[in-house]
């Protein structure tokens, strides 16, 4: 990889990183400056648009073009809602910059806020990130002290107010409108859509949801301009034309068996390879790599000898993975068995599943209580194909739930399985050398008889 200069990362270690007197010494609240004077909400759009910025939170959709689903001229209220609810297993970023860096996420906010023409925002933060939260809502009050929000800020006729809300620690509640569900005071249910947040949104007005990376890289668009973003990552694939490239820096989080497990900034496109040894040390205890999570456990799975996988919006799908997700890689060593991985997805999500959709409900629950029956010496050659109808038949692609959290409790099954597919059949034969052949049905494990 050649030589980059973190930038979301810069202050991260710098004594009272935290405060906005140290963020204004290194150029803070430049580029709101700037925008409120020289630029329209439109300029800003057009601006974010031409930069290629797509969403950091999982989905990858440009972040510009979003923005421009809200309807034209409209009376308002519309709300902006920052999605600070960093449930995917293995992924801390947002929560390192919300702690270390917080003015950086709430210029970013800003801007972003007077791009959409909003006047008050939501900033949406899982209850289990105490110190963030405490963080967050002192930079929120020295931001009102200096004048850049409030009523009429830094003198530009622009008025923004934020709301810090704690949600309850859900994992739902990451998907926008279960979010915005939550949000309302309701039981985080995802809505049917359309209408989608933009036109109907946080109490039934058109409202912005973005993940706080995001926001926090468009501070830096307007701090260094389109062509210095674009100049960072990978640009669109000729053959696709659905590629809408992959640029600028982008925050990795690294865990499992590495020797320095962190959250660390690179290219879009770095490889799972160079960000395991060139970041994170290499594999520990001198041990081999078995897998990786590429981005988030609802991503899937990349074994050893696919670690070349470029980590940018369409490396980890040619794969066979879901995308890039969060950007969290979490490594497994060869001591670990796949059997325990997949129950421990399963169970993950079966638990997380907001219950609304009976093909997520459903699916989730007997794909752990067939996990389990494996795990526990009762597992059948058959059960790994049921594995693969289940996985098959439930999430957004093939048309059956409201939001997409059952793809992501599938993908993990449909990499296991192909993937791994031998480990588990001679798991299997070893544990029942009786039954691992049996077809009919058996009946269902007593939970109670196994603890």
């Amino acid at each position: 990889m050649s030589e980059f200069k973190p930038v979301l990362l810069a202050s991260v270690g710098k004594p009272e990183s935290h405060t906005r007197k140290v963020y204004e010494q290194s150029g803070g609240y430049q580029a709101l400056r700037k925008v409120l004077k020289t630029l329209s909400p439109k300029d800003v759009q057009e601006q974010t648009k031409a930069s290629g910025l797509r969403g950091r939170g999982g989905a990858g959709f440009p972040t510009g073009l979003k923005w421009t689903f809200l309807p034209k001229d409209h009376p308002g209220p519309i709300y902006f809602c920052l999605n600070a609810d960093e449930s995917e297993p293995g992924t801390f970023n947002n929560r390192i910059l919300m702690e270390d860096d917080p003015h950086q996420v709430l210029e970013g906010l800003i801007i972003s806020c007077f791009a959409t023409n909003s006047a008050v925002a939501y900033f949406y933060m899982r209850c289990e990130y105490p110190l963030a939260y405490k963080r967050i809502c002192q930079a929120v009050a020295e931001c009102y002290e200096a004048g850049y929000l409030g009523k009429n800020i830094l003198g530009s006729g622009y008025s923004l107010e934020i709301h810090v809300h704690r949600g309850a620690g859900a994992y739902i509640c990451g998907e926008e409108t279960g979010l915005i569900e939550s949000l309302e005071g309701k039981r985080a249910w995802p809505r049917i859509k359309p209408p989608f947040p933009a036109v109907e949104g946080a109490f039934r007005k058109p409202t912005v949801v973005n993940n706080v990376e995001t926001v926090a890289c468009v501070k830096h668009i307007f701090d260094r301009g389109v062509d210095w973003f674009k100049s960072i990552g990978i640009p669109p694939d000729p053959n696709n034309p659905r590629d809408a490239g992959s640029y600028g820096p982008k925050l990795y989080c690294l865990s499992g068996h590495i020797n320095k497990p962190g959250c660390y900034e690179a290219p879009l496109g770095i490889t799972v390879t160079e960000l395991i040894e060139e970041f994170g040390g290499g594999v520990w205890k001198g041990r081999k790599a078995k897998a990786a999570i590429p981005g988030g456990i609802s991503m899937g799975l990349l074994k050893e000898n696919e670690f070349h996988c470029k980590l940018d919006f369409n490396g980890p799908g040619k794969f066979g993975c879901l995308g890039l997700g969060t950007a969290a890689v979490v490594v497994m060593d060869e001591t670990v068995r796949m059997v325990d991985f997949l129950l421990n997805s399963c169970r993950f999500f079966s638990h997380e599943s907001c219950g609304q959709c009976t093909p997520c409900r459903e699916g989730t629950s007997w794909a752990t209580k067939m996990m389990t029956r494996i795990k526990h010496g009762k597992g059948r050659l058959k059960d790994l194909d049921l594995l693969l109808e289940i996985a098959e038949n439930i999430g957004i692609m093939p048309g059956t739930t409201i939001c997409g959290l059952a793809d992501g409790a599938a993908w993990p099954l449909k990499n296991c399985i192909k993937k791994f597919r031998n480990e588990l059949e001679v798991y299997i034969k070893s544990t029942n050398p009786s039954g691992w052949m049996e077809t009919a049905a058996v009946p269902a494990l007593q939970l109670l008889d196994i603890h």
